[in-house]
């Protein structure tokens, strides 16, 4: 059975390639466009990774991260965070909620692939 990922992006035109990427290599895709409505996908629905953006409105991806590991059902899913920026400050930030890993925007789609599939084995 295809393991299902939640893109969450407020850029309709990245979630798209993440989306043809992903599909392309077996994973069945959900999207949304901000924190508050993956927190509404998540609900009554097994997702086996999260791939969120860190800068997004109304809930950011940190904030989301936050909420993920409140959730019982997805306290250990993995949750990757993709990001235009590296700086150290974000990833501290997120530290207490644990980040299972960071991608850089613009990022390679093998080297996108590569960590879903290590984290989803």
């Amino acid at each position: 059975m295809a393991k299902t990922i939640l893109m969450v992006d407020d850029s309709s035109s990245l979630r798209l390639v993440v989306r043809m990427t992903l599909e392309g290599d077996g994973y069945q895709v959900l999207e949304a466009a901000d924190g508050q409505q993956a927190l509404a996908l998540l609900d009554g629905r097994k997702i086996d990774l999260v791939l969120s953006d860190l800068n997004m409105p109304v809930l950011d991806g940190i904030g989301l991260l936050a909420h993920i590991r409140q959730l019982d059902a997805y306290r250990l899913t993995p949750v990757v965070m993709l990001s235009t920026e590296s700086a150290e400050h974000h990833q501290q930030r997120s530290q207490p909620y644990a980040a299972s890993a960071w991608i850089v925007k613009p990022f390679e789609p093998p080297h996108l692939l590569a960590t879903i599939a290590r984290l989803t084995q």
